[in-house]
């Protein structure tokens, strides 16, 4: 019997050409538990160790604030220690955006480097293309967030030109309906604003945090993605109008960015039971393989490899 012919088919999609990892709302104290109950660095470090062995590689990490609960200097420090060895083993660099519980000038000096001030912490990453621009959505003294009109116009003065592979926007309190009622007391105000700004532009996504719960919305027609906290989260599953928090369902965000479309994945702390057959990546490989299933890698890095 003559051997049958392999029939090869492409996925529907290539490799992304972009991968971020998005943590939200760390809240790492000086010293002691957070809130007297609550580990919030053996939290974030179980989260880094369990995302090592995942063996993923992404080009940065992007934190949407609350780093620190009370904007401690030991607290961002413990941070540096914590995310510096983790980000320098997986070959990413580290983004930080300002959170309503972080001190601008001890979050500046612990995690920036640079001389401690007050003003807003706005900066502009370029990752291989991809421009991620943080924006400091705080109200020193108060958890509201609000955007400045000399923000605004530095974003819109940096949006002006388009980057190669397009904006992600990071900012902590999220432009997006609250569904928890007592959330509207420290939610995004003047969203019209930051919505003008927007239109228009090359902004893919954004990210942002602040609820303490993993959410998705659209704003200005671009997908927003909220990442849930590392520390502790809201229990949604409550009478309505009632608040909850709990020490249980921290998660991370995964952020894969193609050139038509970004994917964000919530990963939830601690591995679970196995069920049905462990598939590992090798024996995942053979399968495609058998099946004839191609995935083509990022247009980007294949055109990269002609040149």
């Amino acid at each position: 019997m003559e051997p049958v012919e392999q029939t090869w088919r492409t996925a529907e999609h290539p490799r992304p050409d972009h991968f971020l990892l998005h943590i939200s709302d760390t809240h790492l104290v000086g010293a002691g538990e957070l809130y007297d109950a609550v580990d919030s660095e053996a939290r974030l470090r179980q989260i880094f160790a369990e995302l090592e062995a995942t063996g993923a590689r992404p080009e940065a990490l992007v934190f949407t604030g609350d780093l620190a609960d009370k904007g401690e200097p030991d607290a961002y420090d413990s941070l540096r220690a914590l995310v510096d060895p983790v980000a320098a083993a997986l070959g990413s660099e580290v983004i930080w955006a300002m959170g309503n519980h972080d001190d601008r000038a001890a979050f500046r000096r612990g995690l920036l480097d640079e001389r401690g001030s007050t003003e807003p912490v706005d900066r502009v990453y370029d990752i291989g293309g991809l421009r991620v621009i943080t924006l400091d959505s705080t109200v020193p003294g108060h958890h509201y967030g609000q955007i400045s009109p000399d923000q605004l116009r530095w974003l819109a003065a940096e949006l002006a030109m388009p980057a190669p592979d397009g904006t992600v926007l990071a900012l902590h309190h999220p432009p997006v309906p609250c569904v928890q009622d007592l959330a509207v007391l420290v939610e995004l105000r003047d969203q019209d604003s930051l919505a003008e700004v927007l239109a228009g532009s090359d902004v893919r996504a954004i990210l942002a945090g602040h609820l303490h719960y993993s959410t998705s919305a659209t704003f200005a027609g671009i997908p927003v993605s909220v990442a849930s906290a590392t520390c502790y989260t809201q229990d949604l599953n409550v009478p309505v109008g009632a608040q909850r928090g709990r020490d249980g369902a921290q998660a991370y965000n995964l952020v894969h960015l193609y050139q038509d479309t970004v994917v964000h994945s919530v990963v939830p702390i601690g591995t679970g039971d196995t069920v049905g057959t462990y598939v590992s990546a090798d024996e995942a490989a053979q399968r495609l393989h058998d099946a004839g299933v191609v995935i083509a890698d990022a247009p980007q890095k294949a055109i990269s490899r002609l040149v």
